[in-house]
């Protein structure tokens, strides 16, 4: 564990100094994640104006959910989306072949290669609004409900991986399509709204199959103090038990790997 590590804080310190070559860049990024979040709120209010609860979320509930998504997806587009769309890219062009002789795990490599420093605006942007949230809620949650949100948002990284990880090893198979990152951002997108609003059939694949609900849901409700420990463990528990899903698939992936550049 202590490697692998080291080896990430290269990978960072590489991305680090090869972000600040780029500088000027940071003001427009700024903005345009200040728009997005501006954008996400409006459309919260647009939804309230009509009604006073959405899915049974009040409009101060529904800022922690938004808050918790927005962090979420600060911490992909930091580390996951720079890496997951360029698996495509290796097994087609071949250029998998030099990483499979690397000393490092190639799942890992692949996995953490590359990171956008300054998608991290997006995560203390959605950090700032789960605290406008719960102030606008007026709840302070108790240390507990903080651990227990940690513990949730943890599993909910660790399965959002999984997922996508899965999603991006079928490249090893289905080649033609042509951007499998939007499958995965058609389901995320899903978990930006409180599970309770979708009906029928939605609603259970949401909750039992693409566990929509644990990813943004739990830990907005451990902030909010409406947490027991049974959906905290199920929550780790999906959480191991993708990461397995996700580590097997990509053994029994690289088993039918060929080389596109012989």
């Amino acid at each position: 564990m202590g490697r692998y590590w080291r080896i990430f804080r290269e990978f960072f310190r590489a991305c680090f100094v090869e972000e600040l070559e780029y500088r000027s860049e940071f003001l427009g990024n700024l903005i345009s994640s200040f728009l997005g979040i501006g954008i996400a709120i409006l459309t919260i209010n647009i939804f309230f104006y009509q009604t006073d609860r959405l899915g049974g979320w009040t409009y101060a509930d529904v800022l922690v959910l938004l808050g918790v998504f927005n962090t979420l997806k600060g911490w992909i587009d930091f580390a996951l989306r720079p890496n997951m769309p360029r698996l495509l890219e290796h097994v087609c062009r071949g250029t998998l072949d030099y990483i499979l002789t690397k000393p490092v795990d190639s799942m890992f490599y692949v996995s953490f290669r590359h990171l956008v420093f300054w998608r991290l605006i997006d995560v203390a942007l959605g950090l700032g609004l789960i605290v406008y949230g719960l102030a606008e809620k007026h709840y302070m949650p108790s240390l507990v409900d903080i651990l227990v949100f940690l513990i949730t948002m943890a599993s909910s990284l660790v399965l959002i991986y999984s997922l996508w990880m899965m999603l991006m090893t079928t490249s090893f198979w289905v080649i033609r399509i042509d951007d499998l990152s939007f499958i995965f951002d058609s389901f995320f997108e899903t978990a930006r709204f409180p599970i309770g609003m979708y009906r029928g059939w939605v609603r259970v694949i949401l909750t039992y199959v693409l566990p929509a609900a644990v990813i943004t849901n739990m830990p907005a409700l451990s902030l909010l103090g409406k947490w027991n420990m049974a959906t905290a463990l199920i929550a780790g528990l999906l959480a191991v038990v993708f990461l397995w899903l996700a580590r097997r698939f990509w053994r029994f992936a690289l088993r039918s790997y060929t080389s596109a550049s012989s």
